[in-house]
């Protein structure tokens, strides 16, 4: 029933992705302003992922045609696998934190201050910020449902990408 779904409707499996990528954005927000959790870099990286496979998927969900819904389902994947690659670095990083746990600098602090050659080596080195549980849910971290819900969209996305109707070669027909 929902490879049926899948293969029937991909222009809204494409808007329900973007509606939950806006969600997650949301909550990250009221985690951040109205809770007062501080986001980390790696944090905020989860979040311009989000943020790309939501217009991404909002553009493939509004454009008709299966060649423009295809692109932007590949561009979201890739970046699916991203912010996924990001959570779970995270993740790690707080299953096995650092030896040395030191706050350093925060994201914008990392790119105005450094070239970017040496900002992304250090954002992906994480943090003492990055190691800190702060808030949970289920026994999961917020980096832990991250990855899960990244996860989740890529695979969506891959199932849909590859049973997606091929189009026909040649226009000939055997018949």
């Amino acid at each position: 029933m929902v490879s049926n779904w899948l293969d029937a409707a991909p222009r809204r499996v494409l808007a329900l992705i973007s509606a939950a990528c806006i969600a997650m954005l949301a909550f990250g927000m009221y985690l951040q302003h109205v809770v007062g959790l501080e986001p980390c870099p790696m944090c905020i990286v989860q979040r311009y992922a989000l943020i790309g496979v939501a217009v991404f998927t909002g553009l493939g969900s509004l454009r008709g045609g299966r060649g423009w819904w295809m692109t932007w389902g590949v561009l979201a994947l890739l970046l699916s696998g991203f912010g996924a690659f990001v959570a779970a670095r995270q993740s790690w990083l707080q299953w096995y934190p650092p030896e040395i746990a030191t706050c350093g600098r925060d994201f914008y602090g990392m790119i105005e201050n450094f070239p970017i050659s040496r900002a992304i080596p250090m954002i992906f080195r994480g943090s003492g910020d990055c190691a800190a549980i702060d808030w949970t849910f289920l026994g999961g971290s917020i980096a832990n449902w991250s990855f899960v819900c990244f996860v989740v969209m890529a695979l969506v996305l891959l199932v849909m990408l590859l049973r997606a109707p091929r189009p026909a070669r040649g226009g000939f027909s055997a018949a």
